[in-house]
């Protein structure tokens, strides 16, 4: 089960999103036709089979506009879901339910959406002993909740940030010369709690990274059998990290190749909402 993410780090997102819906003059359709006092029952559903991911979301967005409102979670995030499928249900202020509808749905549906395509791709190399780990490719202000996404769908999150791990990528070898220097350079500023990976693009780079203790290797666009050839050449000396060119229809015969960890962009930048409703019940 995955552990959920703290109120603390999810509030700020929710209610920025709130305020940027609201604008400067709040929810004027409801307040023309709704009357203050009314109240109203709903149900949150999905119209799609899926993963659940971020039922918090939708909570927070109606707590925000009516802390009295009544949230019952009914699905767990990480477990799978059948269209027609209830996530929750809310009863309170129907002005600040329908206020707050568009926010928690969004939220939700992209981070069912997400967990929905890391599931698809974690079914894919079942029985490999590859991991399947995201990226940095995510939405600006949203790292936090999609990567959390990732792992509802039983994926595995890279770096979060460009403070957390040291990753050399084609840039960084331009900039300073060669693989072998970067990554001796990177070797010598790390702390002991401090992975280093490098990115390579060819069997000659592989070696030259190797002799110099990289944690993680990145094999850039490699061919399958490049692939094979790595794993073999590496021999366990680094974890071997394969990304480029990989989707539903490549990713099982890049994980058979035995590498450890395949990385994802599309796993956050194209994945689909997933479709929620909210219906009055």
């Amino acid at each position: 089960m995955t552990a959920p993410l703290p109120d603390l780090l999810i509030e700020p997102v929710v209610r920025a999103a709130l305020a940027e819906d609201l604008g400067r003059a709040g929810d004027v359709t409801a307040m023309a036709c709704i009357d203050a006092e009314a109240q109203l029952s709903v149900a949150f559903a999905a119209r799609k089979p899926g993963v659940a991911a971020g039922v918090a979301c939708a909570r927070l967005a109606l707590a925000a506009l009516d802390p009295e409102a009544r949230f019952e979670t009914l699905v767990a995030d990480g477990q799978p879901l059948a269209a027609g499928t209830v996530l929750a249900r809310a009863q309170g202020n129907a002005r600040a339910i329908l206020s707050a509808e568009r926010t928690g749905l969004n939220l939700l549906g992209r981070l069912c959406g997400v967990a929905t395509l890391t599931r698809a791709y974690v079914d894919a190399v079942e029985g490999t002993g590859a991991r399947i780990v995201d990226t940095r490719k995510t939405t600006p202000g949203l790292r936090h909740l999609e990567k959390y996404a990732v792992r509802c769908g039983g994926g595995v999150n890279h770096r979060f940030g460009l403070d957390d791990a040291i990753l050399i990528k084609d840039n960084h070898i331009a900039a300073c010369g060669g693989v072998a220097e970067a990554v001796r350079r990177a070797r010598a500023f790390a702390g002991h709690l401090m992975k280093v990976e490098v990115e390579v693009d060819g069997l000659d780079q592989l070696e030259d990274a190797l002799r110099h203790g990289p944690d993680v290797v990145m094999l850039d666009n490699f061919s399958l059998d490049d692939l094979r050839a790595a794993v073999a050449a590496a021999k366990g000396r680094a974890t071997l990290e394969a990304s480029g060119g990989v989707n539903l229809q490549t990713v099982r015969a890049i994980a058979e190749t035995g590498v450890d960890v395949i990385s994802v962009g599309a796993l956050t930048h194209s994945a689909a909402a997933l479709d929620i409703g909210l219906d009055a019940v």
